[in-house]
């Protein structure tokens, strides 16, 4: 069985955008896309309605290779326990109520039991500074915390450098 990522909304806008003149958004951007090419048929992916609709606004034709990009993708259900478990996320003054999805994205990969949450939100989602006080409510509420992680760190130790 392959393992199991959800991918957040960051990943296919890195995958579609066009082209970054800043060195390190130009890094991110060509690792994400190898990791798409190469790497992603390793794993059963994964995506929300969140992610639809962070993927569907703005530009229309921006949004439509996003969303092209996420097609065939599986959907995780967004029931009760999500919604209780992203305000707790939230309630905990973790992450701040503005950004109340990064939570969902978060509540949505525990709840379902994935083993990696795939992003380059590393403000709200794969930051090291908060990730214990998340593992805390995330038990607390009975799940484990997936590995949060960016494309980078999901190339095997056999892969040629990204």
């Amino acid at each position: 069985m392959r393992p199991a990522v959800y991918v957040e909304t960051t990943i296919p806008s890195f995958l579609k955008a066009r082209d970054a003149k800043d060195v390190v958004l130009a890094g991110k951007q060509e690792v994400t896309r190898r990791w798409w090419a190469q790497r992603r048929h390793e794993y059963e992916l994964f995506i929300s309605q969140l992610v639809h609709d962070e993927a569907a606004r703005g530009d229309g034709r921006a949004a439509g290779e996003r969303l092209d990009a996420l097609a065939g993708i599986a959907f995780l259900a967004i029931d009760e326990e999500v919604l209780g478990l992203s305000d707790a996320i939230v309630r905990a003054g973790i992450i701040p109520e503005k950004a109340h999805t990064d939570a969902g994205h978060i509540a949505l990969a525990a709840r379902h039991g994935m083993d990696f949450l795939l992003t380059w939100n590393c403000r709200h989602i794969a930051n090291a500074e908060i990730l214990d006080r998340v593992q805390n409510v995330v038990a607390a509420y009975g799940y484990k915390l997936p590995v949060i992680c960016t494309p980078d760190e999901l190339f095997g130790i056999n892969d040629d450098e990204p």
